[in-house]
């Protein structure tokens, strides 16, 4: 059995496994990454790239249907070639995953082991049946996967991740989508635009990331407007017979209907992949996913010597969030015991659907529940549906909802659904994280006709139901951060924690 001795471990190869290799090395050469399974990250080879390449295809397919009304007439139909669709979805794949491949090969064979690892102590890795890896400081970036079994095993390969579709060499004819968060809801509207017959089931009426109740309803009647939408399902049985599943469920109307596809996609976020590394051995402190739990500005978990990032920990799960993670992790480990914390940048989610969903800064949730008992939240609103940019194009669909805080008038978040949504969330998170009220924001240009028209729309909603006079501002500022989910407003137990310098190896 070979012993290794190092000052940091990174276990895993993706994004937050790399970019916290590389912040480590800039402190000490004893680094060492493990790296087992397929290489680089669950968003970038898996789902994020042939998604966006099923939606862009997809995208290409409803615009030239649609181009009569600008008096561009395509002449004779469209015609969907599935093959050819997913033979560039796989090869376009393949070229991120080689190039994740390529910086994990530039990393010298000396700071690499490939296998398997599991915690054997707290500063103690068991790598394969071939190594030992005793570290001061370890960050696990392990990324998500999906676990081996399946619910519904009697469906057998009828039932598919959002992983396994990607595996297609042609298009099915029919599949039902188990899920409306960000995945289910692009690869649902991208089949159902490549002339797949599309069936979507989702839980407790949820849409996408959205919280606020108005931009949901927007949201969902919006999207059950194009293909057959039901946000909070009642399926009766699933059942394969042939190469095709049964499903019986319940409609809006409480009627009973049936329905056979060619396949079920379960398409939810996969889970973290950390339950093969032994943690029940640290007493770590768990959220209520069993996931460690990380100080968002240095990464330690209840274990300060542990630090994790990235798809495995219990931050927001996005490519640029997992480098931005990492590189914090990498940082601190490999700085030990000079610790630096870091303030992430303002939370940005969006779904690349037509029309795109965004979530800024704090949601509505979170907003109401800090604000509204002392009645400081308000709110504007905007529709698309008003004269814009956005009318001329005809895709003039959509709700804005901004959210601020009475007497500062600080800018605290947005939902919306809405055209080209992509481009004004970043508008939007870049003025979060200037920490801007609603008047500066107001003093920024503003091109006529353009989609931020209705931004400024938005901002005087807001910005005529403000009284700076008011005294009941009670965020002293935390109101300007705060991860997109329906956790506290603060930065978790472990914000407020000593930066530990004990000698911990």
């Amino acid at each position: 059995m070979k012993q290794l001795t190092v000052d940091v471990a990174v276990i895993g190869g993706g994004t937050a496994g790399l970019s916290a290799y590389q912040a480590a090395k800039q402190h000490t050469d004893r680094v060492v990454m493990i790296a087992g399974g397929v290489c680089g990250t669950t968003d970038n080879p898996v789902d994020y790239t042939p998604s966006k390449l099923l939606m862009a295809a997809a995208q290409a397919a409803y615009h030239a249907r649609h181009s009569e009304s600008f008096g561009v007439i395509v002449d004779g139909s469209v015609r969907i070639d599935g093959k050819q669709v997913m033979a560039q979805i796989k090869s376009e794949r393949d070229r991120v995953v080689g190039l994740a491949q390529q910086q994990l090969e530039a990393i010298p064979a000396t700071d690499k082991i490939y296998g398997a690892a599991q915690f054997i102590g707290e500063n103690s890795l068991q790598i394969g049946a071939h190594t030992q890896v005793h570290a001061a400081r370890i960050v696990i970036a392990t990324g998500s996967a999906w676990p081996s079994s399946k619910t519904w095993q009697d469906l057998d390969d009828r039932l598919l991740t959002n992983d396994d579709l990607f595996n297609w060499d042609d298009l099915p004819t029919s599949v039902a989508v188990l899920g409306t968060d960000a995945i289910g809801l692009e690869i649902a509207q991208a089949l159902h635009r490549l002339d797949v017959t599309v069936h979507v089931f989702g839980v407790s009426g949820q849409i996408g990331p959205l919280t606020d109740p108005d931009v949901m309803r927007y949201a969902q009647q919006t999207f059950a407007d194009e293909f057959p939408l039901i946000a909070d399902a009642q399926i009766e049985s699933m059942t394969r017979q042939g190469d095709q599943v049964i499903i019986r469920y319940m409609d809006d109307h409480l009627q009973s209907q049936t329905i056979r596809v060619d396949y079920v996609i379960a398409a939810t976020d996969a889970p973290p992949a950390i339950e093969q590394l032994g943690l029940e051995r640290l007493n770590l402190a768990l959220d209520d996913r069993n996931v460690p739990i990380a100080n968002p500005r240095t990464m330690q978990t209840s274990k300060p010597h542990i630090f994790i990032a990235g798809d495995a920990s219990s931050q927001q799960p996005l490519l640029h969030d997992a480098e931005d993670q990492g590189r914090i992790a990498g940082d601190n480990a490999g700085r030990w015991p000079n610790l630096q914390t870091k303030e992430h940048s303002s939370p940005i989610s969006v779904v690349l659907t037509e029309p795109q969903i965004a979530m800024i800064g704090i949601s509505f949730q979170q907003a109401s529940e800090r604000l509204s008992p002392c009645d400081c939240l308000i709110q504007g609103e905007v529709n698309f549906e008003q004269p814009g940019r956005h009318q001329l194009r005809l895709n003039n669909k959509g709700r804005l909802n901004v959210y601020a805080e009475q007497g500062t008038g600080l800018f605290v978040g947005a939902e919306m659904v809405g055209p080209a949504a992509e481009h004004v969330a970043h508008l939007l998170a870049w003025a979060h994280h200037q920490k801007m009220t609603i008047l500066q924001m107001l003093d920024m240009p503003c091109y006529h006709p353009d989609i931020e028209e209705a931004v400024r729309a938005v901002l005087r909603d807001v910005a005529a139901k403000l009284d700076i006079s008011s005294d009941c501002a009670l965020s002293d500022g935390d109101l300007s951060a705060g991860p997109l989910n329906n956790g506290p407003l603060n930065n978790g137990p472990l914000s407020n924690a000593p930066l530990s310098t004990g000698d911990l190896g």
